[in-house]
């Protein structure tokens, strides 16, 4: 039986199944004159490069709509009626 490769791609997509080091995985987040997106150390795709401006940009985009999605939650729900309650319906003949 063929021995299989622990790195490699498929479909494009790469991936990494080697035992992680310390190491490894510190450098990986942090790769200066790499793009936004770098493949991972341990597991299947890419993850965001941390010497990237762009890969904060998206951090802090991210984060504002999460805020933003829970602090606005509790407004929503006291503007609308509950669900529960009885509606009066009017039907004129």
């Amino acid at each position: 039986m063929a021995d299989k490769s622990d790195t490699g791609e498929i479909l494009g997509i790469p991936y990494n199944f080697e035992r992680p080091s310390i190491g490894r995985m510190l450098s990986a987040y942090w790769q200066p004159g790499k793009g936004m997106l770098v493949k991972k150390p341990f597991g299947i795709g890419y993850t965001l490069n941390l010497a990237s401006w762009r890969s904060w940009v998206l951090l802090g985009v991210a984060g504002a709509l999460l805020y933003q999605e829970r602090s606005g939650s509790s407004e929503t729900e006291a503007d609308q009626p509950e669900a529960d309650e009885p509606v009066e319906v009017i039907v004129e003949d």
